[in-house]
C-alpha cells in the first residue's frame, strides 16, 4: 500500500522549503550527536566504576531514543512535527545540562541520566527524514529524504571541531563540550519556526482505521524495511561506539579519534546528495543490498589491522554502508503504509530500530573492553559480531526480492 502524495506531482515548492529547514536542523542540531559519540565513551570510561561500562552512556542515549520514539510519534500525529521537534531540543538541552553536572560532580549516575535525556533529541532527529516526505510528491520523496540526510555532512564537520575546541577548555575534561551541547539545542530550536508541515487531519468516525501494528509488521515490505534499517543502524552504532576507545587504546590521540569520527560521519551523509537519485534509477532493493555489502567490507577492513589508516577506511565504509542501507530502508517504509497509519508505523519502526541499536551499543563496550584483554582483541570481537546480523538482513532482502511481485506489498 503506497502513501498517497500530499502534493501533486511536480509541485513541490512547500516540500522544498521544508527540506531546506530540515537540512539546516540536521546540520546544526545534528552536530551534537558526533560530539557526544566522540567523547561519551571516553567520559564514561573516566567516571565508570568498571571499564566494561565505559560505553553505557552511549547505550543510554540510544535507550532514551528507543523509549521516546513512540510518544514523540504520537505527539507529532496529534500536534504536528514542530511540537515533536521542540520536545527533542528540550530533551537535548536538558541532557547536556545534566551530563555537565555529572562531570562536574564526578557522578556516573547523573551522567547516565543526562545521556538518557539526550536520547529524546536523537529520537526527534530520526523523524526529520519522515517529515521531509510529508509534503513531497511521490517523485520527489526519495530525494527529499536523501537531501535531509545529507545535512549531516555539515554536522560531521561542525561536531568534531567543537569537540577539539571545547574538550579541554576547562579543568574538568569534556565539561565545555556539554556546555556547547546546551547552546546548540537552544539556538537550533529556532529553526522550527520556519517549518510548514500541516498537522495531520483529525480522522472522521467513518475514516479507515488502518492496520494494527501486528498487521503492519506482517506486511513483507514493511518487515524487510524494518529489519534492514535496524541492522544497518545497529551495526553502525556497534562499531562507531567502540572506535574512540579502540583508537586511543591502540596508542593514538583523542584528536585522531575525533578525525576518524569526522571521516565516518562525512561518509554517512555525503552520499545522500545522490542516494535518492540512485534509488529512483536502480530501485530501492538494489541500493539496500549494496549497503549491506559495504557494511561487510567495513568489518573485513576492521579485522585486517589497527593502523590509523585502517581505522579511517573501516569507518568510511561503515558510514557509506549505513547511508545506502538506512536511506533505502526508510524509502521502502515510507511507501509501504498509508498517511493514516503514519504515526503508528513510524513510531513502531523507530522503537524496533533503536531497540536493536540499544542492544548493539550495550554490547559494544563489553566486546571492546572485556574481550581478550587488549584493545586489539576487543576491536576484533566488535567487527566479528557484525556477521550474523548481516546474514539476517541479507536473507530478509533476498526473501523479499524472490517473492512474486503481487505478494510483496
Amino acid at each position: 500500500m503506497s502513501t498517497a502524495p500530499l502534493t501533486p506531482a511536480g509541485d513541490d515548492r512547500k516540500a522544498r522549503r521544508n527540506v531546506t529547514v530540515l537540512v539546516a536542523a540536521q546540520a546544526f542540531l545534528g552536530s551534537q550527536m558526533p560530539m557526544i559519540f566522540t567523547i561519551g565513551g571516553l567520559a564514561g570510561q573516566s567516571l565508570a566504576p568498571n571499564v566494561c561500562l565505559a560505553t553505557l552512556p552511549i547505550s543510554l542515549i540510544v535507550l532514551g531514543s528507543m523509549l521516546s520514539a513512540t510518544p514523540l510519534s504520537a505527539l507529532m500525529q496529534r500536534f504536528g512535527r514542530r511540537a515533536g521537534f521542540w520536545a527533542g531540543t528540550a530533551g537535548g538541552a536538558a541532557g547536556g545540562a545534566i551530563g555537565a553536572l555529572g562531570l562536574y560532580h564526578q557522578s556516573f549516575g547523573l551522567f547516565l541520566l543526562g545521556s538518557l535525556l539526550t536520547g529524546i533529541y536523537m529520537s526527534a532527529q530520526g523523524f526529520y527524514r519522515f517529515a521531509a516526505a510529508d509534503t513531497a510528491s511521490e517523485e520527489f520523496r526519495p530525494k527529499a529524504i536523501s537531501y535531509v540526510m545529507a545535512g549531516g555532512l555539515a554536522s560531521a564537520i561542525i561536531g568534531p571541531q567543537i569537540v577539539k575546541l571545547t574538550a579541554d577548555a576547562y579543568v574538568i575534561p569534556f565539561l565545555g563540550t556539554y556546555g556547547a551541547v546546551i547552546a546548540v539545542n537552544l539556538v537550533g530550536s529556532l529553526l522550527f519556526l520556519f517549518i510548514d508541515i500541516p498537522r495531520p487531519p483529525v480522522p472522521a468516525h467513518d475514516a479507515p482505521k488502518g492496520r494494527s501494528r501486528m498487521e503492519l509488521l506482517k506486511t513483507p515490505r514493511i518487515a524487510v524495511a524494518v529489519i534492514c534499517a535496524m541492522v544497518s543502524y545497529a551495526l553502525m552504532n556497534l562499531v562507531m561506539t567502540s572506535t574512540p576507545l579502540a583508537v586511543v587504546g591502540c596508542g593514538f590521540e583523542t584528536g585522531d579519534a575525533a578525525d576518524v569520527v569526522t571521516a565516518h560521519v562525512l561518509a554517512m551523509f555525503a552520499p545522500s546528495f545522490f542516494t535518492g537519485h540512485l534509488i529512483a534509477r536502480f530501485g530501492v532493493e538494489k541500493i539496500m543490498a549494496t549497503g549491506l555489502v559495504i557494511l561487510a567490507g567495513a568489518g573485513a577492513v576492521g579485522l585486517s589491522g589497527v593502523n590509523l589508516e585502517q581505522f579511517f577506511l573501516a569507518l568510511v565504509l561503515l558510514g557509506l554502508g549505513w547511508n545506502f542501507g538506512f536511506i533505502g530502508a526508510t524509502t521502502m517504509l515510507a511507501g509501504a503504509h498509508g498517511a493514516h497509519e503514519r504515526g503508528r508505523m513510524q513510531g513502531l519502526n523507530d522503537l524496533i530500530v533503536f531497540g536493536g541499536v540499544t542492544l548493539a551499543s550495550l554490547a559494544s563496550g563489553g566486546l571492546m573492553n572485556c574481550s581478550g584483554g587488549s584493545p586489539q582483541a576487543g576491536w576484533t570481537a566488535v567487527n566479528l559480531a557484525m556477521a550474523p546480523f548481516l546474514v539476517l538482513a541479507g536473507g530478509a532482502l533476498i526473501w523479499l526480492v524472490m517473492r512474486p511481485k503481487d505478494t510483496r506489498a
